[in-house]
């Protein structure tokens, strides 16, 4: 009898248990923002699970629900851009030091860098010129992207490296580095249920309206150059379809800018802000009109059609056109080896264009994406063990295989 993938999965975890049986596994964890607290977390339950371990490190809430007791504040490395680092660089520099001589000193079974590459793969560099610590990065770098040398240049700084999406191993496999496909995180997001998607709407008076979400990026600049391309999309779709409702997520932090970018707009939008209206509007839309990014994946799992546009400065697009390896960076179209979902680009992205793209979406009822959006979630795991639980076991078989080599 052919045996059920779920069953597959259970004998798996209990090889990985079974190697580490009457053993404490020390493991260091570094996460330094939200989603890497978000990702550590994940993958400290699926290890508590397997075995018996310790962690020491550093990351944020979720990661302290899970046991551990950070080394210090990580909101000390949430920062992003030039202006924010500088005044910290030289305290920056320190925790980076203290971070790798508390490894060093641990001496654990394996270190678990988590996204963040400016500060973990720092501490791995000093790690790696002072021992033979396992390390462990998670979240692979875009190689697939751009700059494919960067897959060698991680083959010297990591042992292994976990990866979001399945076409990544390959990329760093070739240049002789362990790669472990563990699944996307977005697979395990928790969906609005249907009647609390008819009761928003019912609240709305858009019941039999159709509605068009919003997500013109998560920074300040993306927001500003986006608003006035979208909002003139926005008004020439109104012209066709003058009963539809709009509504817009806003990202933390950024309620009055966005109030701000879109107080000229042709057409009346509703903000929303808190989490719970956040995730009843992604399953609750007929189309997103969405910057790109990892949005894409978050609108697939909730089978919500999509048309996707950005503008990046003038100077950052000359750069990536020149670099980009990809003639989509829309991850659905990636993904399901597809380019079924809307893109437009740099000097593509004009309102006209985007407008009718929104247009055939809700006219069709985006069926030409559905599919694709389905294909995504499967290859990203959606069925299959939990992706937190999956990087656990591809961390222990890490150790597993290191110590047998030994």
């Amino acid at each position: 009898m052919k045996r059920s993938q779920k069953e597959d999965g259970a004998k798996n975890r209990d090889n990985v248990a079974d190697r580490f049986a009457g053993q404490k596994v020390k493991v260091f964890v570094v996460a330094g923002e939200a989603s890497g607290d978000k990702l550590g977390a994940a993958a400290m339950a699926g290890l508590k699970s397997l075995v018996d371990v310790e962690f020491r490190g550093v990351g944020g809430v979720r990661m302290a629900e899970e046991g551990l007791s950070s080394q210090f504040p990580m909101s000390e490395l949430s920062l992003m851009g030039i202006a924010e680092i500088l005044p910290k660089y030289f305290h920056l520099k320190r925790r980076i030091r203290e971070v790798a001589r508390a490894i060093l000193e641990w001496q654990p079974d394996v270190v678990l860098t988590i996204d963040s590459p400016d500060f973990c793969l720092r501490v791995a560099d000093l790690v790696k010129a002072e021992s033979d610590i396992r390390i462990c990065h998670y979240v692979a770098p875009t190689v697939w992207a751009w700059r494919p040398e960067r897959a060698a240049k991680m083959a010297k700084r990591v042992d292994q490296v976990l990866a979001l999406f399945p076409f990544e191993p390959p990329y760093f496999e070739k240049v002789g580095l362990r790669c472990d496909f563990v699944g996307h995180p977005v697979v395990t997001e928790e969906l609005a249920s249907f009647d609390a998607v008819m009761t928003f709407r019912d609240t709305y008076d858009l019941i039999n309206k159709p509605i068009v979400l919003i997500l013109p990026g998560s920074r300040k600049g993306e927001v500003s150059r986006l608003a006035p391309i979208f909002g003139e999309a926005l008004g020439i779709f109104a012209r066709t379809h003058p009963d539809a409702g709009y509504w817009l997520a806003v990202a933390p932090g950024l309620e009055d800018h966005v109030r701000e970018a879109i107080k000229d707009w042709p057409v009346e939008v509703e903000l929303f802000t808190d989490p719970l209206s956040k995730t009843v509007a992604f399953r609750g839309v007929d189309v997103a009109l969405a910057a790109s990014g990892t949005v894409s994946l978050e609108l697939a799992a909730n089978d919500t059609a999509m048309v996707i546009a950005y503008r990046m400065n003038w100077l950052t697009e000359q750069i990536v056109k020149r670099k980009l390896l990809v003639d989509t960076v829309t991850l659905v179209n990636l993904v399901s080896e597809t380019r079924v979902v809307p893109e437009f680009l740099g000097p593509n992205c004009v309102p006209q264009k985007i407008a009718a793209s929104l247009s055939h979406v809700v006219n069709t009822l985006g069926h030409d994406q559905r599919a694709a959006m389905k294909l995504t979630m499967k290859r990203l795991g959606r069925g299959q063990d939990a992706p937190g639980l999956r990087a656990a076991r591809a961390v222990l078989e890490g150790i597993a295989e290191a110590k047998a080599a030994e």
